[in-house]
């Protein structure tokens, strides 16, 4: 339920009219030591004051920032010096206008907020050299601790026959084989075609590994070379669902899924050689 306005004796309103000028906390804890009324807040005698259009005394002619007030002559200083290094140029605003509440922050955001340029692109300009060129830094016993020594490999390298095994089940291992890619001394490859091709040569393009068994199983014999083609005969109905099926029924649904494909592609071949 809403609250009715709360009202005010003459008296409290002559008081009230005769003290708006006072910081809002002052003016709240002042007229309770006054007249001892708990049930006004400080909320009230702002909605009070702002209702009545009292003036509390501020300078209409300052500038209206968001936090600080600035008034015309202090504003075209500090627009004027804003190239100035930050502390520097709040230093000399306090001691020409005595801003004692001006601080580097407070400046900060004012500048930001006017656009004013600093003359600073927050880049190393062409040509210029950092402090530290031509110095050797001090030595520090607790950062030379930390460092690697030379010969030193760090302790989480992975060198070639590393093995680890992926989300889905499949083994990676590090070969001491350079990279293509990228060029590092080793590569890391699936296991189960890095031992089969060690066998039988590269995979033919068009033709993927299939798992017979257990995914963790790396040996040739666990894997048959098929068409990319085959996959989704193998995994795209629920019924007939290879690498979740019984051991058992494995062959037939693999016999069934070459069956199908085989017929698939010899209709292409002929609808391809058939004329329009």
């Amino acid at each position: 339920m809403r609250r009715g306005r709360i009202s005010y004796s003459p008296t409290e309103m002559k008081w009230l009219e005769s003290n708006r000028m006072m910081v809002i906390s002052d003016y709240h804890r002042a007229f309770q030591a006054e007249f001892g009324r708990p049930d006004i807040l400080q909320v009230h005698l702002h909605g009070l004051r702002k209702r009545l259009g009292w003036k509390v005394g501020r300078d209409p002619g300052r500038y209206k920032g968001r936090r600080l007030k600035y008034t015309g002559a202090e504003i075209a200083w500090l627009r004027d010096n804003s190239t100035m290094e930050i502390n520097a140029w709040c230093a000399a605003f306090r001691e020409a206008f005595g801003h004692e509440d001006a601080t580097p922050a407070k400046l900060h955001s004012l500048r930001k907020r006017e656009g004013w340029k600093t003359g600073r692109t927050g880049q190393f300009e062409k040509g210029a050299a950092p402090w530290t060129k031509g110095k050797k830094l001090p030595f520090n016993a607790n950062s030379a601790a930390t460092q690697f020594k030379k010969g030193l490999t760090p302790h989480n390298r992975r060198g070639p026959g590393h093995e680890s095994v992926d989300e889905d089940g499949y083994i990676w291992i590090v070969t001491d084989q350079r990279n293509p890619w990228t060029g590092a001394s080793t590569w890391r490859v699936h296991k189960h075609r890095w031992l089969w091709e060690q066998a039988n040569g590269p995979v033919p393009e068009g033709m993927v590994l299939k798992c017979l068994g257990e995914k963790s199983n790396s040996d040739p014999s666990n894997w048959e070379l098929v068409p990319i083609g085959l996959l989704p005969r193998l995994n795209g109905k629920s019924n007939r669902a290879y690498d979740r099926a019984p051991a058992e029924l494995k062959p037939t649904i693999m016999a069934v899924a070459k069956l199908e494909h085989a017929v698939a592609a010899r209709r292409k071949s002929k609808s391809e050689r058939t004329p329009t």
